[in-house]
């Protein structure tokens, strides 16, 4: 199995820590978030690593080269201008082959085992769901099974947050191969709910999204918190 790490966006919830610096690069504890990602999957058996890149791109090529130094193999799909999440996917697909991958963003820490994901046989796409955490409290999903809902189509149901990890079959991106364009992801997985053809699961485990300084400072300052990979 392959796997792609979002990384093109500018960063702009993190300034000014990433006015000079892509916000892979940012060192939790040392280390480069990025990292974290790459050792995630590596652990999970992955090594076939796919990185989309725009801002400030070549600070990232250099620093992690061709993956050899991580034990692992890594593609750059360039954009020259960022496509969005969505879009990025699509334009690194000829890199990324025609089965089932991996996708998860660079600025998130999870333990969660990521060899264990799975595509139901209805769906497309499978994407791993959190508890919300303080910047998104009423959640992006409901789950009802196996299968994703919106949440705010559902009166008083539970409400999940999409982690930022997912699992997809290239077929999932059919309909908009032409389109290179912006797109997010977000407009992707409602066309997917309208024909369900998503699914989800949640992971109660430790997750964190790295999105702000302060997120940052909470983390970096806590050098007990038992995110990080063995």
């Amino acid at each position: 199995m392959k796997a792609m790490i979002l990384a093109a966006g500018r960063g702009n919830r993190m300034m000014p820590l990433t006015k000079n610096t892509p916000k892979p690069l940012i060192k939790v504890n040392n280390k480069a978030l990025i990292e974290y990602s790459i050792e995630a999957l590596k652990t999970a058996g992955i090594t076939d690593i796919v990185i989309n890149a725009s801002y400030l791109a070549s600070q990232i090529q250099t620093y992690l080269g061709n993956g050899a130094k991580f034990g692992v193999r890594i593609n750059y799909s360039i954009e020259q201008v960022a496509l969005e999440t969505g879009g990025g996917i699509i334009k690194a697909l000829p890199l990324l082959g025609n089965a089932p991958f991996i996708v998860m963003n660079a600025d998130i820490m999870c333990d969660c085992d990521l060899s264990l994901l799975a595509l139901p046989d209805f769906a497309l796409a499978h994407i791993l769901l959190v508890d919300n955490p303080a910047h998104n409290s009423n959640g992006d999903f409901c789950l009802i099974g196996d299968k994703i809902t919106l949440a705010n189509t559902q009166t008083n149901a539970q409400t999940y947050t999409f982690s930022g990890i997912g699992l997809y079959h290239p077929r999932f991106f059919q309909s908009h191969l032409s389109n290179n364009k912006k797109l997010a992801l977000s407009s992707l997985f409602k066309e997917a709910i309208n024909c369900e053809q998503l699914s989800g699961e949640y992971y109660a485990g430790k997750w964190q999204d790295i999105g702000t300084p302060e997120r940052l400072a909470s983390i970096d300052n806590n050098h007990t918190t038992p995110y990080f990979f063995a």
